[in-house]
């Protein structure tokens, strides 16, 4: 097929996905939801088409947004220490109450402002920062009362940075941890293959409830992929830590079909409400 062919095979492929995607905003705004999720989905099958997954996630995920749901859970809980992987831009430490004394970690953070006064951020990756760092110290002799995971889409460091800071913790800290609800198999695969992309984090919530059924596990509903609340800490447990290589092997097998016509159930989907989720923080 020459050059020109395949742009033109694209170029109508496009247009296709975007005439579903206005098709599906239609049918949103006359409450047919769950038509719009079957159109944003029929877009999605002709190309890689990014407002078709932005409108896909508002519908499967309704409500406040991962970081409208953090800063509310920031207000509510205050917590005294904070340690965030995966800073990017700082969109999300931003959130934090003044007086909170945070780290930050990120191989290459892209701050669109500078870290507050209590706030430090490192350039470096989350398995060198926790093998070379007293943080405890660093927090001022204090454990980490919240945490977010937010760094690679691959489970097993999503896996290493939980085995890392819970012993950090308190019983009753909180540990959240974005990307576990994917919405589809191609954006939640190892490697990026679509703009929109979730990666493998959801491994990492059926390992832990399988392997560690003594903590509560919950996926908060929300926008655009589900944000992960790992609660009733064990600082003292080995588990992971002494198993981590085979835990690494089990789920890597683990298919994507295995959850795809049960996602609420094996990811222990819980409402994006408000008066819901402010249960899990006592």
């Amino acid at each position: 097929m020459s050059r020109a062919a395949v742009r033109s095979r694209a170029s109508g492929a496009r247009r296709r996905a975007r005439h579903l995607y206005y098709r599906a905003r239609l049918n949103r705004l006359l409450g047919r939801t769950r038509r719009a999720a079957e159109l944003c989905q029929h877009a999605l099958t002709h190309c890689d088409y990014g407002r078709a997954y932005r409108l896909l996630a508002e519908l499967e995920l309704p409500g406040a947004d991962y970081l409208r749901v953090l800063s509310r859970v920031h207000e509510h809980v205050r917590p005294a220490t904070y340690v965030e992987i995966g800073v990017a831009k700082g969109d999300s430490l931003r959130l934090l109450h003044k007086d909170t004394t945070a780290i930050g970690i990120d191989p290459q953070p892209r701050l669109a402002r500078a870290p507050g006064p209590r706030q430090k951020v490192l350039a470096k990756t989350s398995d060198e920062y926790f093998a070379k760092h007293d943080v405890i110290a660093e927090l001022g002799g204090q454990r980490v009362r919240m945490a977010f995971i937010d760094g690679m889409h691959h489970f097993e460091f999503a896996l290493r940075d939980f085995i890392n800071l819970e012993p950090l913790c308190a019983p009753d800290s909180l540990i959240f941890v974005h990307d576990c609800y994917p919405l589809d198999e191609r954006s939640a695969t190892r490697e990026q293959h679509t703009a929109f992309w979730s990666g493998d984090v959801w491994r990492l919530i059926v390992l832990l409830k399988k392997h560690r059924p003594d903590l509560a596990i919950h996926t908060i509903a929300t926008a655009p992929t589900g944000l992960g609340l790992i609660t009733h800490l064990d600082p003292s447990s080995r588990t992971l830590r002494q198993n981590l290589p085979a835990l690494i092997a089990e789920g890597l097998s683990i298919s994507f079909d295995s959850i795809a016509g049960r996602k609420a159930e094996a990811l222990n989907l819980f409402p994006n409400a408000w008066d819901r989720l402010r249960g899990l923080l006592s």
